[in-house]
């Protein structure tokens, strides 16, 4: 376990309802034999994280019952519908009182993105000032590293379906890009075409 890994945790926005998807919880979606969020749990402690807050949202209930994510905390998102914002904004406040020095933001429906792209992503860590995100061909993706002293920053403009966008945006001479093309995918299981890249 690597010292940055310690001190970062993994936040894993799980909330959503699959829309598009006949309002399959992404959360729940089989892949290589287990629920996807078990999966992408699974990759953020492979890839260095030493714990893993999971924001969950539609059917969480049922998530609960059907997965298997210990030493893991469960963060329920009670406006999940609102959009992606509301769940990254769950997520940080989860992490209040915990000591991270980071958290590594990551989503449950980007299967391609295994742990090689969370070590990299996770080595960019410095300081609590730190900013970074992975990029694939030069195009900034995730997972992202959100330095503890941007949370305050990434929550207050976090709204709809937007996230840390903004706020990376906004920021973006600070923003280390880290390049994991090589090693990741990171395509989103968001229609019911995708689901074709679920083993």
């Amino acid at each position: 376990m690597t010292d940055n890994g310690d001190r970062t945790v993994g936040l894993l926005l799980a909330a959503g309802g699959g829309r598009r998807l006949g309002g399959r919880p992404k959360a729940l979606l089989g892949h290589r034999g287990r629920p996807l969020v078990e999966h992408t749990a699974g990759v953020l402690r492979a890839g260095g994280c030493a714990r893993v807050h999971v924001v969950l949202g539609a059917r969480a209930d049922e998530v609960r019952a059907r997965t298997l994510l210990p030493d893991c905390v469960l963060v329920d998102n009670p406006a999940w519908e609102q959009g992606m914002g509301t769940s990254l904004r769950a997520g940080l406040d989860s992490l209040a009182g915990t000591g991270a020095r980071a958290a590594l933001v990551s989503l449950v429906d980007q299967p391609g993105i295994g742990p090689e792209a969370v070590a990299r992503v996770l080595g960019a860590l410095r300081s609590p000032e730190s900013l970074a995100s992975a990029a694939y061909d030069g195009v900034r993706g995730h997972p992202v590293l959100l330095g503890a002293a941007h949370w305050a920053g990434v929550a207050a403009t976090a709204t709809g379906d937007r996230g840390a966008r903004a706020y990376l945006r906004e920021h973006a001479q600070g923003l280390t890009l880290v390049e994991c093309g090589d090693v990741a995918e990171a395509y989103d299981i968001d229609t019911e075409a995708d689901l074709a890249h679920l083993e």
